[in-house]
């Protein structure tokens, strides 16, 4: 089904990832720029499930973790490669209140709404069209009530890669009939090293901002902004993810590792700007965020268990504790229910447009 390509990562075979789901066709797409950058991505949950890019010494690696089989997929870590919608994140206690209206949604972590509810975005089959030997184009159209959220909404998904070695995420939405909420995000699992079965404790993140979202017992985001400085949070100069990790401190023990939502900072008008940037020492490659969203949520990967088989990657690497981190660029999760937060409701007839960037490169 798979075999190791010249770089040491795994050749995906696209009649792995060719089969039919909820009445529709899922396949394996691939997207590449002249230098050798190469993206796939299956359209069942709008999922990346390779990027490979070179090291420092010029090896092409995969750093993105993945499955090689949509049975895999299928069986895997539920959020890996998707991309999230109709509202990213957790909304709080499944429910809503929009246009004086009480919207009780699908629960599905706890007492919380995840990533869209039971059958959000990562779950359903997009529909695909290859735009260039480059671009890629994913849609998808939430039914009025799907999960409980009112309102048809139209999703566009357009994945490129550039000759800059950056893999861009555009995306944009319309509220067709009635006001409803949208938050969307890429939820990738990166490892830099291209050695999925080595943690990214390593890993030295910098991250823009200066403030985080506090979050309750169920890591719901509760309205209260903190400041980084002191505490163990605090990227905002260059630090190996695992230095602080095991800290004592109350956002730490809530997430079992990091799983905060920062506030960035220099936000500009829609304007994408820079949210981080991280590298790998060992291999050099190196990887910057860039957005136009207000936050950023760093995942060290603390869900990961080397559990089979959800957590059989490709080639059979099993994806151990904190293997992967994401860095996920979105709208201030649960805004809703934070009185104090910017609005995430889309009226009828207004669009919703949002850009993540990875932009990969070397380091020494």
């Amino acid at each position: 089904m798979s075999s190791s390509g010249k770089g040491g990562y795994v050749e995906l075979q696209r009649k792995a990832f060719q089969k039919t789901i909820d009445g529709k066709p899922v396949d394996l797409y691939t997207i590449a720029n002249r230098r050798g950058m190469v993206v796939r991505l299956t359209n069942y949950g709008c999922r990346i499930v390779q990027i490979i890019v070179p090291d420092r010494n010029g090896i092409m690696g995969d750093v993105a973790l993945g499955h090689d089989s949509i049975e895999g997929v299928l069986s895997g870590f539920p959020s890996m490669g998707a991309f999230i919608g109709r509202v990213c994140n957790r909304v709080s206690n499944a429910r809503v209140v929009i246009d004086g209206k009480e919207c009780k949604l699908g629960a599905n972590d706890g007492a919380h709404s995840l990533h869209g509810g039971q059958k959000g975005s990562r779950f359903q089959v997009f529909d695909a069209r290859q735009l260039s030997d480059n671009s890629l184009q994913m849609s998808y159209t939430f039914d009025d009530g799907e999960e409980g959220y009112p309102g048809t909404v139209p999703l566009r998904v357009i994945y490129t890669v550039t000759d800059d070695n950056a893999l861009e995420i555009a995306y944009d939405a319309v509220s067709v009939d009635k006001t409803t909420l949208v938050g969307f995000t890429d939820h990738t699992f990166f490892n830099l090293s291209g050695d999925f079965s080595t943690a990214i404790t390593d890993h030295v993140l910098t991250v823009n901002a200066d403030h985080m979202l506090a979050t309750d017992e169920g890591k719901a985001v509760t309205g209260k902004l903190r400041d980084v400085a002191d505490t163990p949070m605090d990227f905002r100069q260059p630090k190996a993810i695992g230095r602080d990790i095991n800290a004592d401190f109350d956002m730490l023990k809530i997430g079992n590792g990091y799983d905060l939502n920062y506030l960035i900072r220099e936000q500009r008008d829609g304007e994408v700007v820079r949210h981080a940037e991280i590298f790998d020492p060992k291999t050099g490659r190196s990887m910057e965020v860039w957005s136009n969203e207000p936050c950023l949520v760093v995942f060290s990967g603390n869900g990961l268990a080397a559990q089979a088989p959800r957590d059989i990657g490709k080639g059979g690497v099993l994806h151990h504790f904190r293997s992967g981190f994401c860095l996920e660029s979105q709208q201030y999760p649960n805004g809703p229910n934070c009185p104090d937060f910017p609005s995430t409701t889309l009226k009828p007839n207004d669009w919703f447009s949002g850009k993540i960037i990875y932009k990969f490169g070397v380091i020494g």
